[in-house]
């Protein structure tokens, strides 16, 4: 087993990816605070993997309030006695708007949960790292859009900013031995778009011209083997890298 003992926090963990990785890591022997707004989702999930050699505790928490994400790291501390890996998984989609049309209020949703969120549980997740001594590990979930424009400009920018942020914490905490890299998914068959909405259909009508050139979906479970090999020592020379699950879209 691939993550054997090692505590680990995942959030975004009731659906999709996130609770790919958490079924994945849990198989491999990780000790899981999965963390997300619907409680009975987790507790479903945790009741799913009872069999596994890792442990899954349930965390209703809203990764946008930093209070919320500092009190799941903190149960992986007390329930674990340590952390070892951080999973910022939580995200959502914007509704498919250019700039000029984009609205205070969807700004603010997304990056409070794609930046703010992201960037709240790493600034935790570091000061443990450091307390403990010996290195930590965190991956961040971003997105091709981050790098293409396959959605509208507040994701894009959002999926951007975590990309940069994955490789600055990587550069800066070398010393230390915390490793930082991320994952950017093309089109993956989850429920994140029914965060989206209405689609602005101006933004949507440019758009669509990008997507047409998609190749089929990808599935959680190819996200979360990416998720395992950056988790575990099998990667322990890969840092500051975006590792991109598009199928070959950005290829073309």
């Amino acid at each position: 087993m691939k993550l054997q003992g090692k505590s680990v926090v995942v959030t975004g963990a009731s659906s999709g990816m996130g609770k790919a990785i958490v079924e994945l890591f849990a198989q491999e022997g990780a000790n899981i605070v999965a963390v997300a707004r619907r409680l009975e989702k987790l507790e479903e999930l945790a009741k799913s993997l009872e069999g596994c050699p890792g442990q899954v505790v349930p965390f209703a928490g809203d990764v946008s309030k930093e209070a919320d994400i500092a009190a799941a790291i903190d149960k992986a501390v007390s329930a674990f006695g340590r952390l070892d890996v951080l999973v910022n998984n939580a995200g959502v989609m914007d509704d498919m708007s250019p700039i000029g049309d984009a609205t205070n209020e969807k700004m603010e949703q997304v990056f409070a949960v794609n930046v703010f969120g992201p960037m709240y549980a790493m600034r935790k997740a570091v000061q443990v790292f450091l307390a403990q001594g010996d290195g930590g590990n965190i991956i961040n979930v971003a997105s091709l859009g981050g790098m293409r424009t396959c959605a509208g400009a507040v994701y894009c920018a959002s999926k951007a900013a975590v990309i940069s942020l994955t490789k600055n914490t990587a550069f800066m905490y070398i010393p230390n031995k915390i490793r930082c890299n991320g994952i950017a998914p093309g089109g993956v068959a989850t429920n994140i778009s029914s965060s989206m909405g209405t689609p602005n259909m101006n933004g949507y009508g440019r758009v669509k011209t990008v997507m047409a050139t998609a190749p089929e979906m990808g599935t959680p479970e190819q996200i979360a083997s990416a998720a395992l090999f950056l988790a575990s020592d099998d990667s322990s020379y890969v840092n500051g890298d975006i590792l991109l699950l598009d199928g070959g879209w950005n290829a073309g």
